[in-house]
């Protein structure tokens, strides 16, 4: 009797392949979703409308992978990987953790937990967790791994804990009301205890729609029972439970880009981890979409400061992409802005809806993402490509289509009118998410990050205190 034949990987695809870019562009799978967690419990407009005039409660128990590193040598082992500096990172702290290929491209990011003495918890999209797992298994770390896979697969599938978000100007009230007194004194992105029911929960001070807030997270058992407690209290403040439709929008104002594609692809001395990837990995499977195309996929590549980490890269320790990083740190780099698309165009879009014929790209409201890593074209006057548009939708508090966009420095100043492309060449590629149509030209208006006003302040606020 034969052998098992030996599983698929992600470099067995690269090879099979002319181009791995075309592959992703292709691949059958739309806009990434976000199990169990319904579309709207009231209303998305209502929904986003609270993060920003009174509080909401988000559930992120589902969408996110959880790797959880234990062990002498945990430290060590993020730290070598990590762009973050490790000093003076102790049990009680949280930071947004980012790694890089050995050209100094991003691989990923996520939020790190220090739980415990050699205990650390990773949450976020899989391409960190899978890029720090190989290095565990194959480095010589004395380490132990435990992941806890996000829901896409399997939505009712129970997880190891709950994690929800309250956020919004009277966030700080409610939790006050929940806790039945003064909250502990927690910087930004250190972590308390706070008790809601009874129940002796963790407490991240942490801002993510870019105002006041906290993450609350504790075993998975309890959950239903501190979200309904969390439902009840904060009747008085106003508070709205956020469905899927709107979660997916609230980095739009915060200016977090969610969704960069791993640099995984092609570096030679990424062979082995290639090998390591299973064809059903994130990176295998996601869908590249927009109206930028190209078949050399590094072109889709993101550095750091591109991506606005220059200013949680460090050069005090040895990581990899340290030698690459500190070779581009001094070269000029496109930056992070808003795109504030113009009004009159987006209708022109719609308008497309009711006239015979060929149309536009439909726009979905309030997220527009029909792929897991969307980059669409920006223009200059002369027709010129000066960065990409990446995630969009729409924000209901500020009445404007908006994307996250990364454009070279000389277009990056606010006030900047460009010219988004929208919709795929030729008239869309075979993902399932994407109808014939033909690309329209969107004008937009180069803004800050975050875009919120609000935001801003209290980033202001947060980097004071630090």
């Amino acid at each position: 009797m034969g052998s098992a034949p030996k599983p698929r990987t992600l470099q067995d695809i690269v090879e099979s392949v002319p181009s791995i870019s075309e592959y992703l562009y292709n691949n059958r799978t739309g806009a990434r979703v976000y199990p169990v967690v319904p579309p709207e419990f009231t209303n998305w407009r209502d929904e986003q409308r609270s993060w920003r005039e009174t509080v909401c409660l988000f559930d992120l128990s589902y969408h996110m992978t959880d790797l959880y590193v234990r062990g002498p040598d945990a430290v060590r082992l993020l730290e070598s990987l990590a762009i973050n500096s490790f000093k003076n990172f102790e049990p009680g702290q949280a930071k947004q953790l980012v790694v890089c290929n050995p050209e100094g491209y991003v691989i990923g990011d996520g939020i790190l937990f220090y739980l415990d003495k050699e205990s650390l918890q990773l949450v976020g999209r899989p391409s960190a967790h899978n890029w720090i797992q190989f290095h565990a298994e194959t480095g010589g770390y004395n380490v132990t791994l435990e992941r806890d896979e996000w829901s896409v697969a399997d939505p009712y599938r129970p997880r190891k804990v709950f994690r929800f978000q309250v956020q919004g100007p009277n966030a700080p009230a409610l939790l006050e009301k929940l806790n039945g007194g003064p909250l502990p004194e927690v910087r930004f992105f250190h972590m308390g205890w706070i008790t809601i029911a009874g129940h002796r929960v963790r407490m991240l001070h942490h801002g993510m729609a870019g105002v006041a807030g906290a993450e609350i997270f504790g075993p998975f058992e309890l959950g239903q029972e501190i979200k309904a407690a969390i439902m009840e209290a904060g009747q008085e403040f106003g508070l709205r439970h956020v469905g899927s439709r709107a979660y997916a929008t609230n980095t739009l104002e915060s200016g977090w880009i969610p969704s960069p594609l791993p640099a995984v692809y092609t570096s030679p001395t990424m062979r082995a981890y290639r090998e390591w990837l299973p064809a059903t990995a994130y990176e295998a499977v996601g869908s590249l979409g927009g109206s930028f195309f190209s078949r050399n996929v590094e072109d889709y590549y993101l550095t750091p400061w591109e991506l606005g980490y220059g200013h949680i890269l460090k050069f005090d320790h040895d990581f990899i992409g340290r030698e690459a990083l500190q070779a581009k740190a001094s070269a000029r780099h496109r930056r992070k802005v808003t795109l504030a698309w113009n009004g009159e165009d987006v209708v022109r879009v719609f308008r497309g809806l009711f006239e015979k014929g060929l149309g536009p790209k439909y726009i979905d409201l309030p997220s527009a993402r029909y792929a897991w890593w969307p980059y669409d074209k920006v223009v200059n006057a002369k027709g010129e490509l000066i960065g990409f548009s990446t995630f969009c939708g729409y924000s209901w508090n500020e009445r404007s289509m908006l994307s996250l966009a990364i454009l070279d420095e000389e277009y990056a100043q606010p006030g900047t009118q460009v010219t988004l492309i929208w919709g795929e060449e030729g008239g869309g590629s075979r993902k399932p998410s994407v109808e014939p149509h033909v690309q329209v030209e969107i004008r937009a208006m180069v803004g800050p990050v975050p875009y919120a006003e609000p935001a801003r302040r209290y980033r202001e606020m947060v980097t004071r205190r630090r």
